[in-house]
Parts: C-alpha cells; sequence; structure tokens
C-alpha cells in the first residue's frame, strides 16, 4: 500500500467511524425525538474543541458472532474539550452502535477518559444513553461496570463529576450516575431504574410504565436520585455549561470570580416588607435570595425534593457561594429526611470544592411524627450536623426569625462550625417555641393564676425577652450581629470578605464515618 492508497485508506475508516451505526439507526435515534452522541458532544462543548480520544476501539470478544458486529469506537464517544475555554473530560454513549451497550472495551475506552479527567484535575461529564450491559460479554461486562464506579469514587471530591442521562440507563448502569456529583435528566426522554417495568411486573405483579417508574420527574420529585431537569436535550446541556462556570476545576482551586455590575453597597429595604408581620405566616426564600446574591445568578439544586429546604448556587459580588435556606411555604419549613440529605449532600459538595457555604436560617425544628422516627429522622438529621461540623470552607449563617432547638445547631451554631453567625431585630433563638416553653416552665403559676389565659399569654412574652431575644445569644458571642434587612447584602459580602481566606485543619484520619 503506497502513501496515498494509505491516507485514502485513513479516510474510509474515519468517514465510516464517524457515521457510528449507519445513516439508519441515527435515523432511527432522530425519529425518538434524541440527538446523536456526536450531536450531544458539538452542543455542549465550544465550538471545534473536541479532542476524540482511542475513536478506533473495538470489541474483542468473539462469542454470539459478535466478531461480525464491530464497530469503530465500540458504542461511545469519548476525550476532551472546552465548556467557556475550560478543560473538561467526557463520553457520550452511542445508542446507535449495539443499543450503546457497555462492554469490554466500551467500558475501557470510558475508564481511560476518567483517568485523565483525574490526572490533569479537569471537572468528568458522562452523557448516558445505553441498552445496559452487553449480555454477550458476560463478565467482562460486569468487569467493565466495576473499574467505572471506582473510577467515579476515587474522583469524587477530587473534580466535579456530571451525568447527563439522555437515553435509557438500567441495571449495573444507574450506580456510576449515582456516585457522581450531579444527574441531570430530560423529560420524556431520560429513563433510569434498576429493573425495568416488564421485570418488576413479572417479579412482583405490579404494573408501571416507564416514565412513571424511572423518568426525570419520578427521580427529581420522589426518589431525590436527580438533582435536575428539563424539557429539551438543548436546554439540559445549555444549563450544564452554566453550572460548570461556576465551579473550580479541581478540589485544589478555587471558584472562578465572575465579572459582576450588581453594586456591593446596594441596600435590600425590600427584605423588610418580605417578611410578615405574622411569625407564623410563610414567605418564599427564592426571594430573600433573589434580593441579597447577585442579580439572576441563583442555580437552584434539587428544586422538587425535600423542599422544606432551599439549595443551590448563587454569585456574591462575583464570587461563588452555596445557599443552604429554610423554605417556610413548605412544612413550616421543618427539617426532615429528605431536606436533611438532600442539605447534607450539597454541603459536603461545596466544602471539597472550596464554595463557602451561606445558610438563611428560619427553623422551628425537626419535623416530628411517627413516619419521621420511624423512618430514621435521627440519623438523616445527623448528616446535616455532621456535614456542617466536618467542613471547612467559610460559613456564614443569618438568622432571619425562627432558630429553634437542634435545627439552630445544624444551621447557625458557631459551636458547630459557622464562621460569622448574623441576625435580624427579627430572630427567635430558643430551645423551642415561646408557647411551648411558657407551658412547660410556667406551669404552675399558669394554672394557679385567677385568669389562666392572660397569664399564660403574660408568661409566652416575658419567655421571648428574656431568652429568645436575639440580643440575648449577641451578648454571650453566639450571635456576632444583628442587623437590619436592608443592610444584608452589604454585610453578606462584608462578611464573605473577612473569611474568606480561613484555613482550618481537621485530625488526621482515613475517613469519618458519616451516619448513611
Amino acid at each position: 500500500m503506497n502513501n496515498q492508497e494509505a491516507v485514502d485508506n485513513y479516510r474510509k475508516k474515519r468517514d465510516q467511524m464517524l457515521k457510528g451505526g449507519g445513516e439508519e439507526r441515527v435515523k432511527a435515534q432522530h425519529e425518538k425525538g434524541k440527538l446523536t452522541a456526536r450531536e450531544r458532544i458539538d452542543l455542549l462543548l465550544d465550538s471545534d474543541s473536541f479532542i476524540e480520544h482511542q475513536p478506533y476501539i473495538a470489541v474483542r470478544a468473539t462469542d454470539f458472532d459478535l466478531d461480525k458486529k464491530k464497530f469503530m469506537g465500540d458504542g461511545v464517544v469519548s476525550g476532551s474539550g472546552k465548556v467557556e475555554g475550560r478543560q473538561v473530560f467526557l463520553f457520550a454513549q452511542d445508542f446507535s452502535v449495539l443499543g450503546g451497550s457497555l462492554g469490554e472495551m466500551h467500558a475501557e475506552r470510558i475508564a481511560e477518559a476518567q483517568t485523565l479527567s483525574l490526572k490533569t484535575g479537569t471537572p468528568f461529564i458522562q452523557i448516558n444513553d445505553s441498552g445496559g450491559a452487553r449480555i454477550q460479554e458476560g463478565i467482562l461486562s460486569l468487569h467493565g461496570y466495576a473499574k467505572i464506579f471506582k473510577a467515579n469514587t476515587l474522583a469524587s471530591g477530587v473534580v466535579p463529576q456530571f451525568s447527563v442521562i439522555l437515553g435509557p440507563c438500567a441495571g449495573g448502569a444507574v450506580y456510576s450516575p449515582a456516585i457522581t456529583d450531579f444527574i441531570l435528566m430530560v423529560d420524556g426522554v431520560s429513563k433510569m431504574y434498576i429493573t425495568g417495568p416488564d421485570v418488576i411486573k413479572a417479579v412482583t405483579g405490579e404494573v408501571i410504565g416507564h416514565d412513571e417508574l424511572g423518568g426525570a420527574a419520578t427521580h427529581c420529585q420522589k426518589s431525590g436520585n436527580a438533582h435536575f431537569r428539563f424539557a429539551t436535550e438543548q436546554e439540559c446541556l445549555i444549563f450544564l455549561r452554566k453550572l460548570i462556570s461556576y465551579l473550580p476545576a479541581n478540589n485544589r482551586e478555587m471558584p472562578p470570580v465572575a465579572e459582576n455590575d450588581d453594586p456591593v453597597d446596594r441596600e435590600t429595604p425590600e427584605l423588610f416588607d418580605l417578611l410578615p408581620e405574622d411569625p407564623r405566616r410563610p414567605y418564599d426564600v427564592r426571594d430573600f435570595i433573589a434580593q441579597i446574591f447577585d442579580r439572576d445568578s441563583f442555580l437552584e439544586v434539587q428544586a422538587e425534593y425535600g423542599m422544606s429546604v432551599v439549595v443551590g448556587f448563587a454569585k456574591l459580588n462575583g464570587r461563588t457561594v452555596g445557599i443552604f435556606a429554610n423554605q417556610t411555604k413548605f412544612m413550616a419549613a421543618a427539617l426532615e429526611i429528605n431536606s436533611s440529605d438532600k442539605a447534607a449532600r450539597f454541603i459536603r459538595f461545596c466544602d471539597a470544592f472550596n464554595i463557602p457555604i451561606i445558610s438563611l436560617v428560619d427553623v422551628p425544628g425537626f419535623l416530628p411524627g411517627i413516619a419521621q422516627e420511624h423512618g430514621g429522622i435521627i440519623r438523616h438529621g445527623a448528616k446535616i450536623l455532621y456535614a456542617i461540623a466536618e467542613s471547612t470552607v467559610p460559613k456564614v449563617a443569618l438568622i432571619i426569625r425562627k432558630s429553634y432547638g437542634g435545627s439552630f445547631i445544624a444551621m447557625s451554631s458557631k459551636a458547630l462550625g459557622y464562621d460569622r453567625v448574623l441576625a435580624y431585630p427579627t430572630a427567635e433563638i430558643a430551645v423551642m417555641g415561646a408557647e411551648g416553653a411558657a407551658n412547660i416552665i410556667f406551669r404552675r403559676e399558669i394554672k394557679a393564676a385567677e385568669n389562666p389565659e392572660e397569664k399564660r399569654l403574660e408568661k409566652i412574652e416575658e419567655f421571648k425577652q428574656t431568652v429568645m431575644n436575639p440580643f440575648i445569644a449577641a451578648g454571650l458571642g453566639y450571635v456576632d450581629d444583628i442587623i437590619e434587612p436592608r443592610h444584608t447584602r452589604i454585610e453578606m459580602i462584608r462578611s464573605l470578605e473577612m473569611i474568606v481566606r480561613k484555613q482550618e485543619e481537621r485530625p488526621a484520619k482515613k475517613h469519618g464515618n458519616i451516619p448513611l
């Protein structure tokens, strides 16, 4: 073969490789309303930045005539590219090739990209669209999955990892996304489950559809497995570009600081009007977030799950921060099983990647009830305590109204690890609410009074003034300052600047034992 023949052969092979499973299968993908693996990569990455890695890998197994079904790339496209000029590694499974099924060489290609992501300290993105394990390859497929899971685990807390579910993701395939930091799904496109509807019907007799069992809404609202959902693949991938821009490339870097045209001295008088006169009336904490942080910078995480807590990323004078806020619109903002898990996991991500935590506090306590107790609220609630105590990033708390009992500790206690605690004049800090406390402490006086109800109200007010008043906590040094609502943004920026360079060590250990 002469030089020209070699080049012609290369061009022929490359053209064949780029076509994946062929025109008919690509057409079938489009008819399902889905993009191809390469179209997804092109949409996610900066133009002409993709460098493909190992594109000519092919199956080695020969059983069940697999040697007659060889495709270059083996059903996955992997490599590196840039998002807003910043390097990432990624793979996208190609459903047009053997249903995107995972075999030995398919897994090797993914694991190679994972290894390079870890070595170079760059974020890792996986786009899943696969029929699952390639059954014909047996244990080779299972070994491949295990290799991927281990790589996900080793990279956890070192580089940010994102899973974009854009098709079926079943059986062993779901565990890799579950180990990553964020899972993104698309309505009507994404499916994720251990066993599909047919297996469930055969084993348990239960009848359920694919979407209801493992669609985007199910995992964002019920299971809590997913963090974001979108109407289209395009929206999903464009959002992922924005999310990546808030985060550092790895755990040794600080998050990027964005240009900010929202004044650092902007007052927030709107917050005074947003706060109801009646302390029992709810409000939307997202309205507070919108006023305090840089305009239009809030990216909420798991918005449809554990909704008594709001978590997400925002910018404060251009710096990325993680927000942990009580949402009084749901269950009066009581911390419960799902919201505790949601908050603890988010806090640990922030700590792993040097993102300061801002806590907005208005919490009556942990949710009471038999279902919560039997469901393990003690263990789940302890996850927040553990996550805050373990974290070494700067932590600022603002007590808006209530901060009672164990939830005070979780959300605003300097002893647990908050570096700076601010409070509004409306703040109430105590073991429990005034009514319950007065009924216990002054029970005998109230019972002996000529007018018990009048005495009870008098004692409630007395308790508020002598115990719950924020100046009591400030006098003991447990609140660092009391501020007016109109100064909230200004004081948050000043507080963050005050502690952003803090360094804090923890005892040497292999790892702790968080109450999972």
